[in-house]
């Protein structure tokens, strides 16, 4: 056991010890990202603020990251729903199809996308684009958190509304929706954080307004801007943990709710 100990602990040093380090170069009064530091400073997060294409980037990404979050929860909402009922021809392939995104290379999905938008549909690359594209790759996520949701669900509670007069959707909306509402809840937090960090697909399919991962991709050649991409990196670390902490709780909230023991999770 000692050595796969040692394993575990140096995996886990090399997994975030450079997330680490991007609040301390964050708060480094110098501009060269080396040690040592050279003194305390928030100037950074300071200049943030004053950085208007890197705000306008950041309401690009916020925008586009909710958008695929109500999406791709709608769409996953539907797909779990299909895939917790009776058996229907073809539903295993079908579900294997919605989820294939989870294993195609993003460079793949990004060209193939692009080919379609543009020489295809005859699009003009925008916001609503990427979130498309955004949807696509969030939804295998969205069907995966919700699948559980459904599947822990006790068929017997929808077939008493029935009984007693609902309709199909009205049995849905006030007993089914609240039962699985951590589950959407979850699927609305891990969407959000998935569209908000992506770079590939966005890189392609961005217009002339870019969202924050491709500001930063440009603002990295230019050295003395290195500190402000470390501050904007910190923030966004802290967001994302808060956000997936968020999105565990209410995935647990779940599963006692429908009283299914936890065996695992994103956290």
């Amino acid at each position: 056991m000692k050595p796969l100990r040692i394993y575990a602990v140096a995996y886990l040093i090399f997994l975030y010890a450079p997330i680490a380090l991007l609040p301390l170069f964050a708060f480094n009064d110098g501009t060269i990202i080396a040690f040592p530091l050279q003194g305390f400073t928030t100037k950074w997060f300071a200049e943030l603020s004053g950085n208007k294409a890197l705000l306008s980037a950041v309401g690009n990404s916020l925008f586009i990251a909710a958008m695929t979050a109500i999406f791709a929860t709608l769409l996953g909402i539907c797909a779990a729903r299909a895939g917790a009922m009776a058996d229907f021809p073809g539903k295993r392939g079908i579900i294997g199809f919605v989820m294939l995104p989870l294993v195609l290379p993003e460079i793949i999905v990004a060209t193939s996308l692009l080919i379609i938008m543009r020489q295809v549909l005859g699009l003009d690359l925008s916001n609503w684009t990427v979130i498309a594209a955004h949807v696509l790759i969030c939804m295998p996520f969205s069907i995966a958190i919700l699948n559980g949701a459904f599947q822990n669900l006790d068929p017997a509670l929808e077939e008493a509304a029935l009984d007693l007069g609902e309709n199909r959707w009205s049995a849905f909306r006030l007993v089914i929706l609240p039962l699985v509402m951590p589950g959407i809840i979850s699927s609305l937090l891990i969407s959000f954080t998935i569209s908000l960090d992506e770079f590939i697909i966005a890189f392609f399919l961005t217009g002339t307004n870019p969202t924050m991962p491709v500001y930063i991709w440009g603002l990295l050649r230019f050295p003395g801007q290195l500190p402000v991409v470390m501050a904007l990196g910190t923030i966004l670390v802290t967001l994302s943990i808060l956000l997936l902490a968020l999105a565990e709780y209410f995935r647990r909230r779940g599963l006692a709710r429908a009283g299914v023991t936890d065996s695992g999770g994103f956290l």
